[in-house]
């Protein structure tokens, strides 16, 4: 079955990984190539295991736009979204044999290197099976 990871972030932390300072430390040049290296050598394991299926990093929210019907109209919003703290960051598809396998796969991944003296701040990632028309999985 697959199954996607999603990893979270906000503007702030955008913003921070470009070497800007807002609520926590800005990340300097090392401390985010340290992070590139952990992401790809993360990437590369799922490679070789087999249990790779696609993974993709997304642009700061600042690119984003958000459509939404009101009175029955689309209206196109460009972000960031002040009502939303945290976004869509990036996302890895996996296959592997159990939500347990997926679950152990995103786990791994509180371990990426951040700046010195930055907190993990609310940390999650959240892991769904992807429907490709099956029986629900197994809790």
């Amino acid at each position: 079955m697959k199954y996607m990871i999603m990893l979270y972030g906000s503007q702030q932390d955008y913003d921070a990984l470009s070497g800007r300072p807002g609520d926590g430390p800005a990340w300097s040049a090392e401390e985010a190539a340290a992070m590139h290296a952990f992401m790809g050598e993360w990437n590369e394991e799922l490679v070789k295991s087999g249990e790779f299926v696609d993974a993709q990093g997304l642009t700061a929210p600042v690119h984003a736009r958000r459509i939404r019907l009101r009175e029955g109209v689309p209206v196109v919003t460009d972000g960031p979204y002040a009502e939303t703290e945290e976004v869509l960051a990036g996302y890895t598809i996996v296959e592997c044999d159990s939500f347990d396998r997926a679950t152990q796969i995103a786990a791994r991944l509180a371990n990426t290197p951040h700046p010195e003296g930055a907190t993990a701040r609310d940390w999650y990632v959240d892991v769904r099976p992807i429907d490709e028309w099956q029986a629900e999985p197994e809790l």
